[in-house]
């Protein structure tokens, strides 16, 4: 990811404790906003799809490996640009990527109980929430964790193409817990993340480098939450 200082003036120039304090807030006010707005326009897509997915799924049956991929491409894309675009490309490109998920994700509807959706979501967002909550005011420096904690992501994607083939059910729940602990771990992580990268555009002193924080962190936070209701939702979900 490339922090691009946009403020030559005065780079990474001191801030006062009480502007960093009053900084932080909002710029999670902000991120949990974008971040909610995607995971609504996500729901909204997935639920008026169904009938587009089981349609596309009878004429191409791969046509999901080709989605996720194309999700795939856009995450890292947007990754790798998005604290270098305008603040309102990048919101597009991530409400875009937002809009494209949701149609993958009407499968969900389409496998579960509507109910047992419901459920697992409801128990997504404690989670979700208390870990955010661990990442935001721990003063433990977390840092560390990242490669680690993206080992394991790399891990789980290999296992679950690997068991896509095997069929192991053993393989299928140990890939399912480890998922949730890594994506609650993650979740610490960016939350924490967003914190010093909040610090950071503070510092240089340009006011849409906070902007695209906030984009940026709903992006991670968001992506953090969907992984952790989907695996969530292999281990606790009724399937119809």
């Amino acid at each position: 990811m490339g922090f691009n200082n946009t403020n030559d003036t005065n780079p990474f120039g001191y801030v006062d404790e009480h502007r960093i304090a009053q900084a932080l807030p909002e710029a999670m006010q902000q991120t949990y906003s974008w971040m909610g707005l995607g995971l609504l326009l996500t729901a909204v897509v997935a639920w008026f799809s169904q009938g587009l997915l089981i349609s596309v799924l009878q004429a191409f049956p791969y046509a999901m490996f080709v989605a996720f991929g194309i999700e795939l491409a856009i995450v890292w894309w947007l990754s790798a640009r998005i604290m270098t675009l305008q603040p309102e490309i990048a919101l597009a490109g991530f409400l875009g990527y937002a809009a494209i998920n949701g149609f993958t994700m009407a499968f969900v509807f389409l496998v579960y109980e509507l109910g047992s959706v419901g459920l697992v979501f409801g128990i997504t967002v404690v989670m979700f929430g208390t870990m955010s909550l661990v990442g935001y005011t721990t003063k433990t420096d977390l840092s560390s964790w990242g490669s680690y904690l993206m080992m394991g992501v790399i891990g789980v994607i290999a296992a679950s193409i690997g068991n896509f083939w095997l069929q192991s059910p053993m393989v299928h729940w140990v890939v399912s817990y480890a998922g949730v602990a890594i994506f609650l771990g993650l979740t610490i992580y960016d939350t924490q993340k967003i914190k010093n990268m909040t610090i950071w555009a503070l510092k240089t002193g340009d006011e849409q480098n906070l902007r695209r924080v906030g984009v940026r962190g709903a992006l991670s936070l968001y992506l953090d939450f969907i992984n952790l209701f989907l695996f969530l939702l292999r281990i606790l979900g009724r399937r119809r």
